[in-house]
C-alpha cells in the first residue's frame, strides 16, 4: 500500500533534524554532509618515524611551504632582487652568494610591464653569462594595468579571486619551487590595518604554499613609520606576525658620510626557523645587485682555500660512506653537516657555504639527482 504523504513528510522532518536540508517544491530534500575524519592523535605515535627535514628555498632566509614578506621602499630595487632570485632558482645558479633550491618559478608582477621585465631579465642573464634558453623553467606574468586582486573583500571574510584560481591552477601544472607576487598593495583588497583580513589573506597564500609545496615571496612597501624606524613594517602588526620570515631592503644611511646611491643592505628581520639579524651588503651595478665584497687579504684567501679543501675532503668521505648531503638546506645541508664533523678543522657553516658555491662555480663538485620521477632527490658529489 502506498504510504500517506503526511507520513512521508513527518519521517523526512525527523531525519532533517540531524542533517542539512534544502527545499524543493515544498518538500524537504536531505543533503548528506560528508563525515569529517578526526585528525587528533597522540604525539607518542611519532616515535620511530623519521623527523622531516626543514626545507629552505634560501638557507635561513626563505623557507619552503610558507609565506615570506619582502619589503622595501619604492625604488630600492626589491623587485629586481626578487627577479634575480627567480632566475637563480630557475637556472640553478646562486643568489647574492647564497645557494638556492632549483626548480620552476612563477613570477607575478603587478608593477612592471612586459618590456620592463624583459629589460631586467636581459641584464640578469648578462651578469650570469646565461642565455634565454636557460629561463625555460621561469614563467612570468605581467598584470600592469589590470585587475590584480588575488582575493575579494566579502561581507565577513576574504574570498580567493578568479586570478588566484588561475595562479593555483598554473602552480598545480608546473609544481614550482617559488612563487613571487609583486606587490602586496596591488593584490590585497582590504584595509592593511584590518588584523582579521590581513591574517585571512596571508592564510590564503600560505594555503597555496602548503598545497603546492613551494615558497611564496610577497613583496610590499613599508609605511612611513616603518621607514623611519628601520623596521620596514607596514599597516597592522598582523603582517609581521602572520608570516614566518620577513626580509627588508633599504638604502645605506651613510653614517655621517655621503651615502652611496647604489648601495643597499638586505636585512633578515624575522625568521621563525633561523637566527635573525643577518645583514647582507649589496651593490647595484650594470642593472643587477651583487654582494659588496670587502677588501680582500691574504688571510681571507687562505681561509677560503682551506674551506674548499676541507669541504672536498668531507664530501669525498661522505660519498665513500654512502651518506648524501645536499646544497639547498635541511638536515642534510652540506655546510651544516660538515660544520658538525670532527674533521671540520673549525670551519663554520657560513664559510663552508661560500666554499661550496666556489666549488660549484669551478665545476669541482656537482649537483646530481636520482629516484623515481615523482620524487627526485638532489645531492652533491665530487665531479669526475
Amino acid at each position: 500500500m502506498m504510504r500517506d504523504f503526511r507520513e512521508l513528510q513527518a519521517e523526512l522532518d525527523t531525519e532533517a533534524a540531524d542533517h542539512p536540508v534544502e527545499r524543493s517544491r515544498g518538500l524537504r530534500i536531505i543533503t548528506p554532509q560528508p563525515a569529517r575524519e578526526s585528525m587528533f592523535r597522540s604525539a607518542a605515535e611519532l616515535d620511530g618515524t623519521p623527523v622531516p627535514p626543514r626545507d629552505w628555498l634560501v638557507d635561513e632566509m626563505v623557507p619552503q611551504k610558507t609565506v615570506t614578506l619582502f619589503s622595501g621602499d619604492g625604488g630600492t630595487g626589491k623587485s629586481l632582487l626578487a627577479l634575480q632570485l627567480a632566475v637563480a632558482v630557475a637556472t640553478g645558479s646562486t643568489w647574492i652568494g647564497r645557494a638556492v633550491s632549483h626548480g620552476r618559478v612563477i613570477y607575478l608582477s603587478a608593477e612592471d610591464d612586459d618590456d620592463e621585465l624583459h629589460r631586467r631579465l636581459d641584464d640578469i642573464l648578462g651578469s650570469e653569462r646565461k642565455d634565454y634558453i636557460h629561463l625555460a623553467p621561469l614563467t612570468i606574468r605581467s598584470l600592469a594595468g589590470e585587475d590584480a586582486l588575488l582575493a575579494l573583500d566579502g561581507p565577513s571574510a576574504l574570498e580567493p579571486s578568479s586570478l588566484f584560481s588561475e595562479l593555483d591552477a598554473r602552480a598545480a601544472e608546473e609544481a614550482p619551487e617559488l612563487i613571487v607576487i609583486d606587490t602586496l598593495a596591488d593584490v590585497y583588497p582590504a584595509n592593511e590595518n584590518d588584523r582579521a583580513k590581513v591574517r585571512q589573506f596571508v592564510g590564503i597564500l600560505r594555503g597555496l604554499a602548503i598545497k603546492r609545496k613551494c615558497a611564496v615571496l610577497l613583496l610590499g612597501h613599508p609605511s612611513l613609520t616603518g621607514l623611519n624606524s628601520g623596521t620596514g613594517t607596514s599597516g597592522s602588526t598582523a603582517w609581521n606576525n602572520s608570516v614566518r620570515s620577513r626580509l627588508y631592503l633599504e638604502r645605506t644611511t651613510g653614517d655621517g658620510h655621503p651615502a652611496d646611491d647604489n648601495a643597499r643592505v638586505l636585512h633578515v628581520k624575522k625568521a621563525n626557523y633561523a637566527p635573525t639579524g643577518t645583514k647582507i651588503n649589496l651593490q647595484w651595478r650594470d642593472g643587477v645587485f651583487s654582494v659588496l665584497q670587502e677588501e680582500g687579504s691574504t688571510s681571507k684567501r687562505s681561509q677560503a682555500a682551506k674551506a674548499e679543501r676541507v669541504f672536498l675532503k668531507l664530501l669525498q668521505q661522505a660519498q665513500e660512506q654512502g651518506r648524501r648531503v645536499n646544497h639547498a638546506g635541511g638536515q642534510t645541508y652540506a655546510p651544516k653537516v660538515f660544520e658538525a664533523n670532527p674533521k671540520s678543522e673549525g670551519i663554520t657553516k657560513r664559510t663552508f657555504g661560500l666554499a661550496m658555491e666556489a666549488l660549484l662555480s669551478a665545476g669541482r663538485i656537482r649537483i646530481s639527482q636520482d629516484g623515481p620521477p615523482s620524487k627526485r632527490r638532489k645531492f652533491l658529489e665530487v665531479a669526475d
